[in-house]
């Protein structure tokens, strides 16, 4: 009989002591899969009642579904001596995750998943708003403080199956019985698929990092070998200088002139629109919906109407065309890199104290490329890779005060704006683009009287502002909006160029401004700097309609 003295103590360590749960490890991941149906898959069942237009007996029935998809889907990976570990990790997974497709409406498929892992961190840094760490903490916090108090029974491998069988008949009931509706919204409505969580990350990571682990070790492609200067090409001739501005994040719905909601007019490009000597395509169909996509694909020979993303990953660029050919070129980077368009060329990304440049820094750099052009001779290419509209902070890429329009969102967290001052900011930024490229066209037609000059700025991708409940940009290209999928040009030709090539000012003024595309870029710039090679066609070259 143990000593009376012992007694108060075992039995006050009892009543400070939580009671522990007994469960096995296929009850513990069914209950965690039941709680990330509900409360991790709002934008997916939100989308998924819409497109069915379903009653709360269907919801429920998805409800069902997804936590024995996610069953079926994780039981084989969680084992016993692992299993608190996994879940937690999943947690955590899932809560950011469901943040992201929640808040801003973002489709977790292998294109976003390989360009989130290419974010810097200045870009990474905006995303991680209070918002996010609040949302994760209300979703995670439940699951580690259950796995602090669950106590796993030992493993029976038999039990195991035969709860794995038990699930998966359970599953083929549930979805026979919703087969005839999800059939069709799994065809008409392929994002959904990619915002059910935690199964989404867990599916796209894997394949994005098998992609980028096979691009690595290969070396690109050589292309255009035969390229070569042109005619207009004349020793000791004028010096010429194009100066090709890629925006980042412009969408074309924004840009230049507009109605607002309420009646009113509102222009972004007032400064450009001044400008009568610059050409402009309103709206030009974009590659992707993303930097990573977008970039090489708009510098490479077939762009979008032949897509393979291997073959341009694993391909040199329109740059290496034109250096091969004798163009003195130099990249200029104000964001997250080239992604390979300028690999083994001069390049050079920008650096400030605290973190990014305005785009002021750019195109500060024009003068620079104006002198060594005029020391140097031949035929320059500067191109400048803007920081310009990438979101979420908007209000971070205009000078401090600058704010032609207000109420402007001055939050990281969209969510914490009205979708009007989200607009006003994206507008801001563009109102400051418009200064930046008004000026830099300024100083190249103040160069003219010894050097041949141009402009040419073309955007990779659009942006959502809250239309069909989306912000920013990387929707899967099939079913993106036009907002990110559409983009505007502007081309400007001092009259001397244009008299080399014998391109007349009222042909140019009357080229054709309707059904333009990214894949135009690659073969309108050999055109515009005179570079023959058998890779170009003439049906993609924007300028073709004016040739002698």
């Amino acid at each position: 009989m143990p000593a009376m003295s012992s007694l108060p103590w075992r039995t006050a360590a009892q009543r400070n002591t939580w009671p522990r749960l007994l469960m096995s490890t296929p009850q513990l991941l069914a209950l965690l899969c039941v709680y990330w149906a509900l409360s991790a898959n709002r934008a997916f069942l939100s989308g998924a009642q819409s497109a069915l237009q379903a009653g709360p007996a269907r919801v429920a029935g998805l409800i069902a579904l997804l936590a024995v998809l996610h069953f079926l889907m994780l039981a084989p990976f969680v084992w016993h001596r692992f299993a608190k570990g996994l879940l937690a990790g999943l947690a955590l997974v899932a809560a950011l995750a469901s943040h992201f497709t929640q808040q801003l409406g973002a489709v977790l498929d292998p294109s976003m998943m390989r360009n989130a892992l290419h974010t810097d961190w200045p870009e990474a840094r905006e995303l991680l708003t209070p918002s996010l760490w609040l949302h994760t903490l209300v979703l995670a916090a439940p699951v580690w403080l259950l796995l602090a108090q669950v106590q796993l029974r030992a493993a029976r491998p038999l039990r195991a199956a035969g709860a794995w069988a038990m699930a998966l008949g359970l599953g083929v009931l549930l979805l026979a019985l919703q087969f005839q509706a999800l059939a069709p919204l799994m065809r008409n409505h392929k994002s959904l698929r990619y915002q059910i969580v935690p199964a989404a990350p867990l599916w796209s990571l894997p394949r994005s990092l098998v992609v980028h682990g096979s691009a690595a070790p290969r070396e690109r492609e050589h292309i255009g070998l035969d390229a070569r200067p042109g005619p207009s090409w004349v020793p000791g001739g004028k010096p010429r200088l194009l100066v090709l501005v890629v925006g980042e994040t412009v969408r074309a719905a924004s840009w230049g002139t507009r109605s607002l909601p309420d009646g009113k007019t509102r222009s972004t490009t007032p400064l450009l629109d001044a400008e009568p000597d610059l050409l402009r395509w309103p709206a030009v169909q974009a590659c992707g919906t993303d930097t990573e996509t977008s970039l090489p694909c708009m510098f490479a020979p077939v762009g979008r109407r032949d897509y393979d993303e291997d073959r341009i990953r694993h391909q040199q660029s329109l740059l290496h065309v034109l250096a091969r050919a004798g163009v003195k070129l130099k990249w200029l980077d104000n964001q997250s890199g080239c992604k390979g368009v300028c690999e083994g060329l001069p390049a050079e990304t920008l650096s400030c104290h605290g973190g990014r440049c305005l785009d002021d820094a750019l195109f500060d750099r024009i003068p620079e490329a104006i002198e060594r052009a005029r020391r140097e001779g031949g035929t320059q290419l500067l191109v400048l890779h803007m920081l310009g509209n990438h979101g979420p902070a908007y209000h971070r890429r205009v000078p401090e005060g600058f704010a032609p329009y207000t109420p402007a969102c001055r939050n990281d967290d969209l969510s914490r704006c009205s979708q009007a001052e989200v607009a006003n900011a994206f507008d801001n930024a563009l109102r400051h683009a418009d200064a930046l490229l008004a000026q830099a066209w300024q100083r190249l037609r103040a160069a003219q009287d010894d050097l041949d000059t141009a402009l040419l700025f073309i955007p990779d991708h659009g942006e959502s502002l809250g239309e069909h409940g989306l912000y920013l940009h990387g929707m899967p290209y099939a079913v993106a909006p036009r907002e990110q999928t559409e983009v505007p040009m502007l081309l400007g030709i001092s009259p001397a160029w244009a008299r080399a090539r014998q391109w007349k000012p009222e042909c140019l003024a009357g080229l054709p401004r309707q059904a333009t595309r990214h894949d135009h870029l690659f073969h309108t710039l050999l055109s515009l700097l005179d570079v023959q090679t058998t890779l170009q066609e003439p049906v993609w070259d924007l300028l073709q309609g004016c040739r002698a």
